[in-house]
């Protein structure tokens, strides 16, 4: 992987070449002409629908997509796997978000969802490489120290992926839509343990 720098192709807000998938992985912001169709059926997908439940009518779902796309908290993201668009991404402002009622948000913490959209892509070690490189993308933020997420309390599989990049878990929440698990990643632990610098 080339670092927390990455690379910025002209088609992509980030982009890095990871070692361990031996692949390209980019991200774009999500548009909706480009990725309405695209993401009500990531949404859709039987692996997505019990975690997320935005399986919405196509109307509907493009009014709840254009709120997500005006939200000044939060950016939503096309992440590619060598130029495949195949994973939805949104990072936000965690301060500006419910979950800063569960835990001592500061003003430039990032929050993190992902979902891998292409059953395809699934089960070969992609999730990883695509979530260390949307935290050290969130971490080039200058002020940022720390990233959160909360994924579904029931999703072992993408609280490994989490841990194995450096977040740690803190303690369960109930929110409105589920049981989630609070989880943290450091800067400093980061970048000495999952970049290994």
């Amino acid at each position: 992987m080339t670092g927390a720098a990455g690379l910025v192709a002209s088609n992509y807000d980030y982009q890095t070449y990871d070692d361990d998938a031996e692949a390209t992985v980019s991200f774009r912001q999500a548009e909706m002409e480009r990725d309405l169709g695209r993401l009500h059926r990531w949404l859709n997908e039987p692996h997505v629908l019990p975690y997320w439940q935005w399986n919405d009518p196509l109307p509907e779902f493009r009014r709840k997509l254009a709120d997500k796309l005006a939200d000044d908290h939060q950016t939503l993201y096309v992440g590619h796997l060598d130029h495949v668009p195949m994973s939805y991404w949104e990072s936000y402002w965690a301060a500006d978000d419910d979950l800063a009622a569960h835990y001592d948000a500061r003003p430039a913490d990032q929050g993190i969802h992902l979902l891998i959209g292409v059953p395809e892509f699934l089960g070969h070690g992609y999730a990883k490489p695509l979530l260390r490189a949307m935290t050290a993308f969130q971490f080039r933020h200058d002020e940022t120290d720390r990233v959160v997420t909360e994924p579904d309390v029931r999703n072992d599989k993408v609280i490994s992926v989490f841990e194995a990049c450096g977040f740690e878990p803190r303690r369960e929440l109930s929110l409105e839509e589920k049981d989630g698990l609070l989880m943290v990643c450091e800067r400093d632990r980061f970048e000495s343990e999952v970049l290994g610098r």
